[in-house]
């Protein structure tokens, strides 16, 4: 099994909501619920009830943004070769897998020897999983290791955002890497979705009061649109969410705490080394025995590797008590709620160039007066959803 692509599982755990018609939620599946189906419409979503007695923890994330999009390159420190691996912004669990399958066909070519993986978050696993399925010996070298990882505060829906600066024009070189690592990733996820990865199909409801910033053929989605299965703007009536404008979109959620684990169990299983060790220079990186690194460091990658394009993205996420019949995502106006085995989740702040990993009342308070502000106008009778 040493290098067997352990993550080549079954799919025989469906996922996906509720129906309109009223069938079980969904059914149990080694410990774990698996929701039965995608629904034909929307007019039956439970809500979520959203009440400060109901939270359960409220935590603080940094997101590692570069507004020109994630780093992709190999460079020389002197007698080592680094293929770079970051700057993911709110991407890094969607393309985590992509970007790795693009950083090691970089780095791997020609190289003989044992490899070493800098970080133990969602992109540093993938990509020593990939190293391991290439047939070579890896070592992790990480500051901490999940759960204390920055991959473990993310929401984990398969979505690429927050990747780059929508107002920035990007290179064609870029947008060829983007797509092409949101079309391996995808892919890859779906032969995951043994329930031991944490990983579901589910439905998305992008909700707004205004118009669209652009077209569902425009913009971010006309890059992925053919991997957005369902995508369709709905109509009033069609939706239990009054007069907003609804479009909605299937995915997959990928639950950190199940998943990453997961993957550092697999990992180790195939034969890897992990070592809990923080690089504080490009000398210590240079001291290594591999001849070949990997930097997969996240928001480190600013000072080890003097990264100035490289800034945070602060996040706060509010966790509910969770409700197994909510098995959908929605995003409205910059908030957004993940219903997860570990509790729905609520968030929604983009705090650009802040460090501070305390949360805020005011911004907890915020972010529950929108969400209930979006689930308690929901199947409103004035405005009849048609089933």
């Amino acid at each position: 099994m040493r290098n067997a692509n352990l993550a080549a599982v079954s799919l025989a755990a469906g996922g996906g909501l509720v129906g309109c018609v009223r069938k079980p939620v969904g059914a149990i599946t080694a410990g774990m619920m698996v929701p039965e189906n995608l629904p034909v419409r929307a007019c039956h979503l439970p809500p979520v009830r959203i009440a400060p007695e109901r939270e359960i923890r409220t935590v603080v994330g940094l997101r590692p943004f570069r507004p020109s999009g994630f780093r992709v390159a190999k460079e020389m420190v002197g007698e080592t070769a680094v293929v770079h691996n970051y700057g993911h912004g709110g991407g890094g669990i969607t393309l985590s897998w992509g970007t790795s399958k693009l950083a090691v066909d970089l780095g791997l070519p020609g190289h003989v020897g044992p490899v070493a993986v800098l970080g133990c978050g969602a992109v540093g696993l993938a990509t020593a999983r990939l190293v391991q399925e290439a047939g070579f010996e890896v070592t992790i070298y990480a500051k901490v290791l999940p759960p204390e990882t920055t991959s473990n505060i993310a929401g984990g829906q398969w979505f690429p955002a927050s990747v780059y600066d929508p107002d920035k024009t990007l290179t064609p070189e870029f947008t060829e890497q983007f797509v092409k690592a949101a079309r391996y990733g995808y892919r890859r996820y779906q032969i995951m979705t043994d329930p031991r990865y944490g990983i579901r199909w589910m439905r998305n409801y992008f909700i707004a009061n205004q118009p669209w910033r652009s077209p569902i053929t425009g913009g971010q989605f006309g890059l992925i649109q053919d991997l957005l299965p369902e995508i369709k703007d709905l109509s009033v009536g069609e939706h239990p969410f009054g007069t907003k404008l609804v479009r909605q979109f299937d995915g997959m959620i990928v639950e950190p705490p199940i998943y990453l684990p997961a993957m550092l169990t697999d990992v180790r299983i195939a034969g890897g080394k992990v070592v809990v060790r923080e690089m504080r220079s490009l000398d210590e990186v240079k001291a290594l025995s591999e001849r070949l690194v990997f930097n997969c460091t996240g928001l480190g990658a600013k000072a080890l590797f003097n990264d100035a394009e490289l800034t945070p993205i602060r996040g706060q996420l509010t966790f509910l008590v969770p409700q197994p019949e909510v098995t959908y995502a929605t995003l409205y106006e910059n908030t957004y709620m993940f219903s997860r085995r570990d509790g729905v989740l609520l968030g929604g702040t983009h705090e650009m160039g802040d460090w501070n990993l305390q949360s805020d009342l005011k911004t907890k308070a915020a972010i529950l007066l929108k969400q209930a502000e979006l689930f308690g106008g929901m199947n409103n009778p004035a405005m009849k959803c048609r089933a």
